[in-house]
């Protein structure tokens, strides 16, 4: 199959089969095997905008694949700690970019290859914990959320895995520059004034302010810190960039930023349940909609860690997707709606049993501690 692609979509292991597109007078080899991300940093630099790739002679198969497991208690627990690891290094790694105190971004590069191992060995439990939300932590759960879900997505995307770990990086590095926002604004309840939407959108330039004396970061990490607020019919900021105008790394970021901001409880907006969130990503024209309908199809309909209500009346957390049927995945019921209490947790594969997803909900409408009764019952009670 024969596509005709930008270069900032083009990933190592694409077939080039000719430029398309080039600004810059030097003429460029037609066909050829993209073998390292410094290559399509060489045809960049060459003024190469546009090519066409033929995935019949691409070699995108060689990147591994993130394990899908069925959910259990030992992967849970094990995710939960990482997670619970990376909140703690990630509030580290902002007090020394904030104190100018840090030399480099090894400490955050070194978290991205953490997250990435975990996501590589069982997607589905680390991406659960990206929506167990503790609401005083919110914007070091983002970052870490975001780099988890940069991380599944630029996998299922083909990246191979340095490139992924790049992603993964500015994920991390994303929003920083809201370190350096005044706490009353930042947690501001309800509408922000003129003035105060300006010093909140100041923390990108902030943000790269923050990192730009660091010689090795690379491109890419850049483009999403400077770029993940932008839109691509020209209504984000903070240089109103349009279309193609927009690195394909920062449309990315603008994509995962946009779900887990829906799905959080903020000082200013409550959360919504992922189903919502999805429903209002394709319906947002400033998002890049391919690469929506992609994230869409890499998180499921209903992701894992969504909480859904059953037909039969129970609540039950979503544990593992289904590719093949979207809207029955494996879940776990572990509470009981008609009855109002807790129940025992028990797995139920919506593909093969005889009740269905009614509705997703929110833990807030019943009255639920999430997070609480996740790590101290849900994690121990899951069958093996």
């Amino acid at each position: 199959m024969l596509k005709n692609i930008s270069i900032d979509e083009l990933v190592p292991g694409m077939y080039v089969s000719q430029v398309v597109e080039q600004t810059g007078t030097m003429r460029v080899r037609s066909g050829g095997l993209v073998k390292s991300q410094g290559i399509i940093e060489q045809l960049r630099n060459k003024g190469i905008v546009r090519v066409e790739v033929d995935y019949a002679r691409s070699r995108l198969a060689g990147a591994r694949k993130p394990a899908s497991k069925p959910a259990s208690s030992a992967g849970l627990t094990k995710a939960n700690t990482l997670y619970t690891e990376a909140v703690s290094i990630q509030k580290g790694l902002i007090e020394q970019l904030k104190a100018r105190s840090a030399n480099d971004v090894t400490g955050t590069d070194q978290l991205a290859q953490h997250i990435i191992d975990g996501v590589f060995e069982n997607q589905d439990a680390l991406a659960c914990l990206t929506m167990i939300k503790n609401t005083n932590e919110y914007m070091l759960e983002h970052s870490i959320n975001c780099s988890i879900l940069m991380a599944i997505f630029a996998s299922h995307q083909g990246f191979d895995r340095a490139t992924i770990n790049t992603l993964c990086t500015g994920a991390l590095l994303m929003d920083v520059g809201m370190s350096m926002i005044p706490e009353h604004i930042r947690d501001h309840h309800g509408a922000l004034s003129a003035e105060q939407w300006q010093v909140i959108q100041s923390h990108v330039p902030k943000g790269l302010a923050l990192i730009s004396h660091f010689a090795q970061i690379e491109e890419p990490v850049t483009a999403i810190i400077g770029q993940h607020h932008e839109r691509v019919d020209g209504s984000g900021y903070p240089q109103q960039l349009k279309g193609e105008e927009i690195s394909i790394f920062g449309r990315m970021a603008a994509v995962v930023d946009s779900y887990d901001a829906m799905v959080s409880n903020r000082a200013h907006q409550p959360a919504v349940p992922p189903a919502l969130a999805m429903k209002r990503l394709a319906a947002n024209q400033g998002l890049d909609q391919n690469l929506v309908r992609q994230f869409i199809r890499c998180l499921g309909v209903h992701p894992v860690g969504s909480l859904v209500k059953l037909k039969s009346g129970r609540l039950a957390m979503v544990v593992q997707s289904n590719s093949d049927e979207m809207h029955k995945p494996v879940v776990m019921t572990f509470y009981s709606i008609r009855n109002n209490n807790y129940s025992e947790v028990k797995r139920v594969d919506l593909a093969k049993a005889n009740d269905r997803i009614e509705a997703a909900v929110r833990p807030d409408d019943f009255g639920i501690n999430l997070p609480k009764f996740f790590r101290d019952v849900f994690i121990h009670q899951m069958p093996d």
